[in-house]
Parts: structure tokens; C-alpha cells; sequence
């Protein structure tokens, strides 16, 4: 994540400049508010323009970087930062970014020698300091696992002891790929999934992710297995999860509200959803599917599971309504850039506002 401070400066010191040269400055200002707002493309757009007369102004590759980052356009967003930093090697912001984008990559390595270089050239950045210290232990980690390679999936797992498992998840994985991939209108990844098998303390040390997690995905589908042998059940419904995570990723870079991708995961890691309507069940209300447009990772254990449920129905409807194909296209619509409510009027053939008001 970047942390919205970072922008929010960025935005300030652009428009300090704007008596140098205006026209650019008020551009690069625009460019850096509309990353606070979250609007990746639009600000895509501004710093592309800005560009155009001022080719080399690191601040601007920064800018451009940080809008290819947030719609996880992950190699131009490296190609900016590494301009940024060509042009003005003191840049912090584009260094801490960088990193981010190569750990995002699975070059572990190189977002490491990008943290070392930012904590010796800045000391004082604790955060820093303690991010390279977790991503060092995740390199140790990483290095010294073994790799099982699958057609369309590659494991890595610590030890001969977990052979068994990592050889349980491809067998798992393949039986998702084509389950899921035909639910949703054959539609399959274009690229191998790396996936990482963690015990649970791992798990959370490497991915921050709430005690409540089961798993994570970011590019590559991470799961704590501790016990995993003993409860397939369990293995296969989280890498279904996951693995639908990663095809919600080639649908849509950016644009998917987080009640659609969690919904569409939890509404397909197994064959019934009744673990859903029990859950709504025992719940005296639901939760607006506008407050759980962002991430779940700030709700606690009862509230995610709240949310999780809700979303998960939510969806389930869709599919039974429109279909998988239908759901599938509304995505690339999203990752196009298409706006949810005209999005969601195309492909399920009525109002967003509708479809809601006649679920509750």
C-alpha cells in the first residue's frame, strides 16, 4: 500500500513549485490530488500530458509510477520509478514504491537492494527499516524453499516434510482452474500462479494479514498449510478462493469493488453457500455493500465473517441470474475503466440499485 501521507505531500510540494513553471507545476499538483483521490487513471492521463513538455522531470515519472501502481500496471510502474531515480537518485518516494512493485513481481531480491539503498540513504525512516527487516526474512525464507512445478500452477514449499502437500495443492489447483475457469464462461489465467505454501506464523509475518486469514494473494496465491494433509476439505475450499482471486486479477487490473472480488471467492470455493445463509441468519442486520467497497483486512474476526457471507450471496445471485460469462465480461468492463452502476446495468440487465433492493 502506499501510504496516502506520501501522496498527500507530494500534492503540497507540486503546488509550492507551480510559480517555476506554472503550466507543469499545476499539472503535476493535479496529477498527485488525484492520486489522493484514488482516481489512477485519470491521473495516469495528467502526468502522460505533463510529460509531453517536460520529459525529464523526475517528479513527474514518480507520479506516472505511482498511477501505474495503483492500477497494477507493475512493469511501467517500475520503468517510471527507475526514470525517476535516473533523473534525481534522491528521490525517497520513488525508492519506496520500487520496492513495493519488485516484492509485487516475486523479485525479492531486488526490492531488498532497493529497501538497503533507501534505509543507508535515510536512516531516520523507521518504517523503512522494519519493512527490510520482514522482507529479508522473507528472501532467507524463499531461498531456501523447493519448488513444485505444475502446468499451470508452481509451488514452493519449505521441506521434504511438505512434498506431500505442495504435490496435494497442484492436484487441488487443477481441479479449481477448470471448475472455475467453465463457471465463468471458460475463462482461464494466461500465465503460470506461483503459489506459496507458509506455516501459519510465516504466513503472517510475510503477508501483515489479519489473524483471520486463511489466505492471501498479491500476485501469488500464499496459504498456511500447518495441518493441511489432515483437512483436504479445507486446502481445497482456500486455494479455490485464492485461485479466483488470481483470475478476478486477469479480469481486472483495478476498478473491482472488494464485496464483488471477495464475494465472487467465496462464492465459488465450493459447491454450496449455505455456510452463508447460516451465518446471515444468525445476524440481526447486514452490512451496505457501499462500506465494503475496500479491503476487509480492517474489520475483526465477527465482522469479516459477516461480510464475507453477505458478499458471497450477493454474488451468488448474480451467478444465478446472469451467469458466470456475465460476470466475467462485467469485470473487464471494471478493469476497463467502465463505472460500476453503468457496468453492472450492461451485464445484468438491470440497475445496481435494483438488484440490491431486491435482495434485502
Amino acid at each position: 500500500m502506499i501510504p496516502l501521507l506520501l501522496v498527500a505531500g507530494l500534492a503540497l510540494s507540486a503546488a509550492a513549485r507551480a510559480q517555476v513553471d506554472p503550466r507543469t507545476a499545476f499539472l503535476e499538483r493535479d496529477g498527485f490530488q488525484q492520486l489522493e483521490a484514488g482516481q489512477a487513471r485519470r491521473a495516469s492521463e495528467t502526468f502522460r500530458e505533463a510529460l509531453k513538455s517536460d520529459p525529464k522531470n523526475a517528479r513527474l515519472h514518480l507520479g506516472a509510477g505511482i498511477a501505474a501502481y495503483m492500477e497494477r500496471r507493475d512493469a511501467d510502474a517500475r520503468d517510471e520509478f527507475e526514470r525517476a531515480l535516473g533523473l534525481d537518485a534522491r528521490l525517497k518516494e520513488a525508492r519506496i514504491v520500487l520496492g513495493q512493485v519488485l516484492r509485487r513481481q516475486g523479485d525479492f531480491a531486488g526490492a531488498v537492494r532497493a529497501y538497503e539503498t533507501l534505509v543507508a540513504e535515510h536512516p531516520d525512516e523507521q518504517e523503512a527499516a522494519d519493512t527490510l527487516d520482514r522482507w529479508r526474512r522473507e528472501l532467507e525464507l524463499h531461498e531456501r524453499m523447493r519448488l513444485a512445478v505444475g502446468e499451470r500452477f508452481t509451488v514452493s514449499f519449505e521441506g521434504p516434510a511438505e512434498e506431500e502437500l505442495a504435490t496435494r495443492a497442484l492436484e487441488s489447483l487443477d481441479r479449481a482452474y477448470w471448475r472455475i475457469g467453465d463457471l465463468l464462461g471458460a475463462t482461464y489465467p494466461l500465465n503460470p500462479i506461483p503459489v506459496v505454501l507458509y506455516t501459519r506464523e510465516q504466513f503472517h509475518d510475510v503477508t501483515r494479514s489479519p489473524a483471520w486469514a486463511a489466505g492471501a494473494f498479491d500476485g501469488m496465491i500464499r496459504v498456511p498449510v500447518r495441518g493441511a494433509l489432515d483437512k483436504s476439505e479445507e486446502l481445497d475450499r482456500v486455494l479455490a478462493h485464492e485461485f479466483t482471486h488470481a483470475l478476478v486479477r486477469g479480469l481486472a487490473r483495478r476498478g473491482v469493488p472488494t464485496w464483488l472480488n471477495e464475494g465472487l471467492a467465496s462464492a465459488v470455493e465450493s459447491d454450496s453457500t449455505s455456510w452463508a445463509q447460516e451465518r446471515m441468519q444468525k445476524s440481526w442486520t447486514t452490512i451496505p455493500l457501499a462500506d465494503l467497497t475496500t479491503s476487509f483486512g480492517r474489520l475483526n474476526g465477527d465482522q469479516a465473517e459477516l461480510a464475507y457471507a453477505e458478499s458471497a450471496l450477493v454474488v451468488r445471485r448474480m451467478l444465478d441470474e446472469a451467469g458466470g460469462f456475465a460476470v466475467a465480461q462485467l469485470l473487464r468492463d471494471l478493469g476497463d475503466g467502465v463505472e460500476l452502476n453503468a457496468a453492472f446495468l450492461r451485464r445484468m440487465q438491470r440497475p445496481l440499485a435494483d438488484f440490491i433492493a431486491s435482495i434485502h
